[in-house]
């Protein structure tokens, strides 16, 4: 068996995925923000099929995740990838496991014809965001990230 594999998650694995996305978000200081659920996760991953989830592994354990789906940038005329999150068990950091799964991400990208891959990263989070810089990526200094949920989405709908 390979150190280290990939391998695209099932609904069976609905468990897990919502485990990594309660890491992460304690890692964040935003685990009172998680109201997802694995029902949640198996109608909307799986049932719905609006976003992937892919797991790296080590000897065929898993010690991290990451979940994307497809953007659309009309300026390139195709698609691109969204990297939602990306999370590596603290005892798996360190070993090359972020770079490798977003390689994976990127021979997706190109495999699709995707125009691109992005993610957001929190201000605070300077070990990643040196990662990110250190693999080539670019800040989108000129963009600000609006958001509209709960009661003011459902206002907003009305």
């Amino acid at each position: 068996m390979e150190k280290i594999s990939f391998r695209s998650a099932s609904a069976d694995d609905c468990g897990k995925i919502l485990f990594f996305i309660r890491e992460l978000a304690s890692y964040e200081k935003m685990s009172d923000e998680v109201v997802a659920t694995e029902e949640l996760l198996r109608e909307w991953l799986f049932d719905k099929q609006i976003a992937e989830v892919l797991f790296v592994c080590e000897y065929g354990r898993e010690a991290g995740f990451a979940l994307f789906f497809h953007n659309y940038s009309t300026f390139l005329g195709r698609a691109g990838i969204y990297l939602e999150d990306l999370f590596v068990l603290p005892e798996y950091r360190g070993k090359g496991y972020g770079k490798a799964v977003l390689k994976k991400l990127a021979e997706i990208a190109v495999e699709r014809g995707c125009g691109r891959l992005e993610w957001s990263c929190l201000d605070w989070n300077r070990p990643s965001i040196d990662f990110y810089l250190s693999l080539g990526a670019v800040p989108l200094e000129d963009w600000t990230v609006y958001r509209i949920t709960g009661d003011t989405l459902k206002k907003l709908a009305e």
